[in-house]
């Protein structure tokens, strides 16, 4: 399997993250609800932690996170909290993806769609094969020996 690009939390983005899974808001977990059946094989975790940061959503394989944002991401200081965590996090090569809270409470099901489509775009070219789909590749491009 592939090795998670995450880094570790840190003991407070730990305890944060496993608080924060008791307490997901209304699209968080509308979201949760559609991520969680492994759609195109991809595994997503809910709050997961990383450095001091805890990501709403992370798919390991396409190094991405997810974050529901809601209106308090508007005001304040968090414009720039948030600037300065997706930096963080592009320098480790994990791509944000900002999601309003409102697209996730107006159709659940289609935000988790756009959201697996950037997943998928962001697979490695030697990313397994999904179940059912075409079979591996060989590195010169053809369909690779046995498989056909």
């Amino acid at each position: 399997m592939f090795k998670d690009r995450s880094p570790k939390g840190n003991r407070n983005s730990i305890r944060r993250a496993r608080a924060q899974r008791r307490e997901m808001s209304l699209p968080e977990v509308l979201l949760w609800q559609a991520l969680r059946t492994r759609p195109e094989q991809l595994k997503f975790r809910r709050q997961h932690p990383s450095g001091e940061y805890s990501l709403d959503f992370y798919c390991g394989d396409a190094a991405l996170a997810i974050e529901v944002d809601g209106e308090a991401h508007s005001r304040g200081d968090r414009p720039a909290r948030d600037e300065r965590r997706d930096a963080w996090l592009a320098e480790r090569g994990i791509e944000t993806l900002r999601v309003p809270a409102s697209v996730v409470l107006r159709d659940p099901a289609d935000a988790a769609d756009a959201i697996v489509a950037v997943a998928v775009a962001r697979l490695p070219l030697h990313h397994p094969a999904a179940r059912g789909g075409p079979p591996p590749r060989a590195s010169s491009g053809r369909i690779a020996e046995g498989h056909r």
